[in-house]
């Protein structure tokens, strides 16, 4: 069984209820959800004017191999409605693979670990919340260093419902 680190965000309409959708479309299909992080609200990273975002963290641990985790992830967040438009664009959610084990894949379709995952402090918060000493393979750093030495300046709050 392999551990994946993804992270859920939606900023479109019901933003919670999209993150719920997702996280039980992820168990029901994927594997079995063994932590997550508590809901982060954050304001958008790279584009202005849009919605803020609803952000979650979770540790996943399926049988399913990189590539096949990701087709799997795109069907879902298309059974849920998302529409890609524009990069970065608002969205009802979108589910970011992380990390998978301690795999380093860089493909045209696949990035792993996420090329931006060091540079975002919506990423890093609820990560640090469930990993703090996972290390970045590729950076050699964990998870609590590479918060500590994070530049980004978004807000990003725990959210209160």
């Amino acid at each position: 069984m392999n551990q994946v680190y993804l992270q859920l965000g939606s900023n479109l309409g019901d933003r919670m209820q999209f993150l719920e959708i997702a996280n039980n479309f992820i168990s029901r299909e994927l594997g079995v959800i063994k932590k997550h992080s508590k809901i982060y609200e954050s304001s958008p990273w790279g584009v202005d004017s849009q919605a803020f975002f609803l952000n979650q963290v979770i540790l996943l641990v399926t049988n399913q191999n990189p590539h096949e985790l990701l087709k799997s992830i795109l069907a879902i967040e298309k059974e849920i409605g998302r529409v890609r438009l524009e990069k970065w664009g608002e969205r009802v959610i979108d589910i970011d693979i992380l990390f998978y084990n301690d795999e380093i894949i860089e493909t045209i379709d696949l990035c792993i670990p996420h090329k931006y995952l060091s540079k975002r402090k919506f990423v890093l918060l609820p990560l640090y919340e469930i990993a703090e000493e996972l290390n970045h393979p590729k950076l050699n750093k964990t998870i609590a260093k590479l918060l500590d030495e994070c530049i980004d300046v978004e807000k990003v709050d725990i959210y209160e419902a």
